[in-house]
């Protein structure tokens, strides 16, 4: 079998492969699109001409300024952290479809609000209407990941969660050349810099309407006790009938351990809360909190957010020149992530992907950082050319969104949304999400204030970070590729990280040929498969 080769937990019918489990995971992926495009076009669209004038940027202190602007980038991410939290409750009581259609309607109303600031009203509009973009933003970035992994066949897991990244960065792409168009075809104006805020409601809109169409995950109606429709939504995105093997295997699966959760969790609304008193789920929150901080870690919400900043240390200089390198820099992470998606992420796997991306990507910090600290960049000077070693620094900056892209940018939203149990996964994806919009408010925080102070340090600070995260992921963190939702918590208590991947695969070959087995000549239904799976809980 190729290292690139698909790895499948038990044979599967190729009509589970349709259209339609890829077309549900890019409707729900409108969210992510809608949170790229935020992340990214606030950052330039804070440097052009006609929003410093408007809002008398021109005339703030270098303290003041940087103070501004990251008061408006970070209150987004403040709102992130707690509508992630708030999705925990919306998707508990009303399900995953609802709970996105709710906080896609507070996303609206957030990018809606924003488009009344003006001279005269001031920068309140923008900082309220950002707050509420953020709740919205942090409930979707909660609930996506999750509906998608509950819907997903296993051996394509991760490339149908990796729609949802694949979204953000074309939002992101969006957002990075926008204000590179407008700067080159339009005059400044009020026009010109509303307009971008505005963009924001068109994929909005799309995942509202397309929501209409999506269909409730069936694990959670089956959490739910609503079992019919559980099983013809099921039936439905498997594109198989329900007396087909597959289907009564996969319902048995989930239906042991909604029966295992009952037992040892218990159903209501604060039992996972109850659950975390446990050390191996706690240890489960633990490892998917950290890796968001090792993604935040990088570096790449410094440069989401202030990327003209970023530029302007390397020495790019002028305003378009700016921004379209940083338009530049939204191609190759799309182009990248199309590449992770398709070929890598369900191939080569999870792990491997981090620790590669992480050794690479430090590399170029270094070089990078060291570059400036010997070299420099003349920012002050408007007509100041860049040199060949700053140059080099600019390849070296894409060769890092190279290493960067296909490893710590969607991999920890993969694992997060499949490595907890039915009845922990939404308050665990809630705190794996939360804890993402956490160090992202940090990082956009204080890095306008980062680089004034420690200029070239601030590459050398994310690349040692980078080095960091290497044996967090080789000591700690299994390999989930192509394991069932219902087996994690079974991958996750083999001793010995590095083999546990290949003993759970298996485990789980040989249960199937037993399954399988038994269900010859038996006649065996979902009803049948449930009583027996129950009974062996």
């Amino acid at each position: 079998m190729g290292i690139l080769a698909f790895v499948e937990d038990r044979p599967t019918p190729k009509a589970v492969y349709n259209w339609r489990v890829y077309t549900a995971a890019a409707v729900a992926s409108w969210a992510s699109c809608m949170i790229g495009y935020d992340s990214a076009f606030i950052g330039t669209t804070l440097a052009l001409p006609s929003f410093v004038k408007e809002f008398s940027l021109d005339k703030m202190g270098a303290a003041e300024l940087a103070l501004t602007k990251a008061n408006i980038v970070s209150v987004y991410q403040a709102g992130a952290f707690f509508g992630s939290f708030g999705a925990y409750a919306s998707s508990y009581y009303l399900g995953r479809r609802k709970s996105l259609l709710i906080w896609c309607t507070v996303f609206i109303l957030g990018a809606g609000l924003m488009l009344g600031a003006n001279a005269q009203r001031g920068l309140g509009l923008i900082i309220g209407g950002r707050v509420l973009a953020g709740l919205g933003v942090g409930g979707a970035s909660n609930m996506v990941p999750i509906y998608i992994s509950e819907l997903s066949p296993p051996a394509v897991r991760g490339r149908l969660v990796g729609i949802y990244e694949l979204g953000w960065q074309i939002g992101g792409l969006v957002g990075f050349w926008i204000n590179y168009g407008l700067q080159e075809t339009m005059e400044p104006s009020h026009k010109q810099w509303i307009i971008p805020f505005a963009v924001q409601l068109i994929p909005a809109g799309c995942l509202l309407f397309g929501a209409i169409w999506m269909k409730e995950s069936p694990r959670w109606l089956l959490s739910k006790g609503h079992r019919d429709l559980a099983l013809k939504n099921l039936c439905w995105i498997r594109n198989l009938p329900p007396t087909d093997l597959y289907i009564v295997e996969e319902v048995a699966a989930i239906d042991a351990q909604i029966e295992h959760d009952r037992i040892h969790v218990g159903a209501g609304f604060w039992k996972p809360f109850a659950a975390l008193k446990e050390r191996k789920v706690q240890w489960r929150f633990f490892l998917g909190s950290m890796l968001f901080l090792w993604q935040n870690g990088s570096g790449i919400n410094a440069i989401n957010y202030y990327s003209p900043t970023v530029f302007k240390s390397i020495g790019i200089t002028g305003t378009s020149t700016g921004f379209l390198t940083t338009g530049i820099f939204g191609v190759v992470k799309t182009v990248v992530t199309v590449i992770w998606l398709l070929w890598l992420i369900d191939r080569l796997g999870r792990t491997k992907l981090l620790m590669f991306g992480a050794a690479g990507g430090s590399i170029c910090m270094w070089i990078i950082g060291a570059y400036i600290c010997v070299k420099g960049a003349d920012a002050k000077n408007p007509d100041a050319q860049l040199s060949g070693g700053g140059i080099a620094a600019i390849f070296f900056f894409y060769l890092w969104t190279a290493f960067y892209t296909p490893s710590w940018n969607g991999t920890p939203w993969v694992i997060n949304s499949e490595m907890f149990s039915q009845n922990t996964r939404s308050l665990g994806q809630a705190s794996a999400a939360a804890s993402n919009w956490f160090w992202n408010f940090i990082i956009s925080r204080f890095t306008p204030q980062m680089f004034n102070t420690m200029g070239y340090g601030v590459y050398f600070f994310f690349a040692s970070l980078m080095i960091l995260s290497i044996p967090f992921v080789y000591f700690l963190i299994p390999e989930t590729k192509s394991i069932p939702l219902e087996h994690m918590d079974e991958l996750f208590a083999i001793q010995g990280t590095r083999r546990a991947h290949a003993i759970m695969m298996e485990r789980l070959l040989c249960e199937d040929e037993e399954f399988r087995h038994d269900a010859s000549g038996a006649g065996l239904t979902v009803e049948k498969a449930k009583a027996e799976q129950v009974e062996s809980v």
